[in-house]
């Protein structure tokens, strides 16, 4: 977050707003604080292109820990706060950090890790105190440091690491140009305009901050000149309470906080001036159309989608008038050059699925993983994919299915489950559901689901046969899924993202291989 320029026009102004406690940080304390903890990656022998991590909650400190990275010309990451302490390991080395960033709430999980991680040099506690030479606290560590900015100003970036929901995440690196820290990238000069944000917008960011999307809005929130909202964690009333209080006019969700909204009783919902509201941008998981529907409905034609990997492959958008023209697309190309490929690599007839492709738009590697480089790239270096599976309509726009790791392959029909996963948590009944293949001795794969009730609602056999039926009215008889289990929560990540494989992999545990 480079406070450059919006320190000497606004020092006063917050850059940003802890939503729970009111706490305002000014964009002269984040120029100095970031300042302060630029000077420590200095003196600690860090250079351009060197990396760091982070490893905490959405707290008060987040920020300055990406801004100082931003403008010392350093790779940062950013981890997903829950993961355990091997899986941080694993980041920790994978990414060759040499100094940690956390926090008192985390600190438990990061002492573990670093038991692994040799390379790191520091462990910095962004909110307490130290405990030994190797993990001290963060205002003893800047103590003294200069609040002005170091001498060498790089422009710095994330990189950040692919959820993992398909197996161990990778880091993807982008090319870092030596330019100064004023310089923006200019994949963040196309998402400003995209997304209208604006100097004196002010965005409330309900998601975790080690996550792609809400790193890019609040980023560029405070570089444009507004204020960013920050929540510790997202609760549906509390979003809505929100948006009256401080007149958001910003901010993006995901999927899953549409539900939830949604589902809050009629008198909540009405019970908040939302008027302020200008874009609500989502993302990063597919929007059942009739959640959709119903958010149009309520907020008006302010929600734009986009959808775009972090790897930075392509970028398709559209606003809620083209969605409503185009019910179910995730919008039309604005960066990089769409191809659906079959698995020959040939193109597929408007209309048929097959593997998205784009020739990039942004170049990328997975740090320190050529094999996976390659696997992501067609035989001759120009497209790239993540796997994701979709389809063109006449006039251009993308509709996606699935991803080709969770397809399922029963009796040699293909089934894409996400189709009956958006089905089932428009369901009164149903807070969350994951669908999926799981054994079957005939069939080769049979068609699960796994669902998460609302509160209060039963998760018995007579449930089971009511969702079974609600899905038999609206899908075709192979989709429809042969059995329901029950979960108390999906392990799905705050940033919306369903970590699917852990559930699958619970049915196929006893099986050396998907062939049946």
């Amino acid at each position: 977050m480079y406070t450059g320029k919006h320190v000497k026009l606004r020092p006063l102004q917050p850059a940003f707003i802890m939503a729970s406690t009111g706490e305002v940080v000014t964009y002269r304390e984040l120029e100095a604080r970031s300042n302060r903890l630029a000077h420590l990656f200095r003196q600690r022998g860090l250079k351009r292109l060197d990396h760091y991590s982070i490893f905490m909650e959405n707290n008060n400190r987040y920020l300055e820990a990406c801004g100082a990275g931003e403008r010392s010309g350093l790779y940062y990451t950013c981890v997903n706060s829950y993961l355990t302490a091997s899986e941080l390991a694993y980041i920790l080395t994978n990414s060759q950090s040499r100094i940690l960033i956390t926090s008192v709430e985390k600190l438990d999980v990061a002492r573990e890790a670093l038991k692994q991680c040799p390379l790191v040099e520091l462990c910095i506690v962004a909110d307490g105190k130290g405990e030994s030479d190797r993990i001290v606290g963060l205002q003893e560590a800047t103590a003294g440091l200069p609040s002005t900015p170091i001498a060498d100003e790089y422009i710095g970036t994330a990189m950040l690491y692919s959820s993992g929901t398909t197996g161990r995440p990778k880091g993807i690196l982008r090319p870092l140009p030596e330019q100064p820290a004023d310089q923006q990238l200019p994949l963040f000069d196309f998402l400003v305009k995209i997304w209208h944000y604006r100097e004196g917008m002010i965005y409330l960011s309900p998601a975790p901050l080690y996550h792609s999307a809400p790193q890019a809005a609040v980023n560029l929130t405070i570089k444009m000149g507004g204020t960013a909202i920050i929540m510790e964690k997202f609760d549906p009333e509390q979003y809505l309470a929100l948006v009256e209080k401080w007149g958001i006019t910003h901010t993006q969700l995901v999927p899953t906080m549409f539900s939830r909204m949604l589902k809050l009783p009629e008198d909540v919902r009405k019970r908040y001036d939302l008027s302020s509201l200008q874009i609500a941008i989502h993302a990063a998981a597919p929007c059942p159309a009739a959640v959709k529907d119903d958010m149009i409905k309520w907020w008006g034609p302010i929600i734009h989608e986009y959808y775009g990997a972090t790897e930075g492959l392509g970028f398709t958008a559209c606003d809620s008038h083209q969605w409503l023209a185009h019910r179910g697309t995730v919008g039309k190309v604005l960066l990089g050059d769409l191809h659906i490929l079959d698995e020959n690599m040939q193109s597929c007839p408007v209309g048929t699925p097959g593997t998205v492709w784009f020739k990039t738009a942004t170049p990328f590697e997975y740090f320190s993983d050529p094999g996976k480089t390659q696997e992501a790239r067609s035989e001759d270096g120009s497209m790239s994919t993540v796997g994701d599976v979709g389809y063109v309509d006449d006039d251009g726009y993308l509709y996606l299915t699935d991803r080709a790791t969770f397809m399922i392959i029963s009796g040699g029909v293909n089934i894409y489950p996400q189709e009956c996963e958006n089905l089932l948590i428009t369901h009164p009944k149903i807070a969350d559901a994951a669908v999926f293949g799981v054994p079957n001795p005939d069939l080769g794969e049979e068609v699960k689901a796994v669902v998460q009730p609302m509160p209060g609602v039963s998760p018995d056999q007579e449930l089971a046969d009511e969702l079974i039926a609600f899905c038999n009215q609206s899908l075709s008889r192979q989709k429809v899924p042969r059995s329901i289990d029950f979960e108390a929560e999906l392990p799905r990540l705050p940033t919306g993202k369903l970590y699917k494989r852990l559930l699958r992999d619970r049915y196929w545990s006893n099986k050396t291989s998907r062939i049946v």
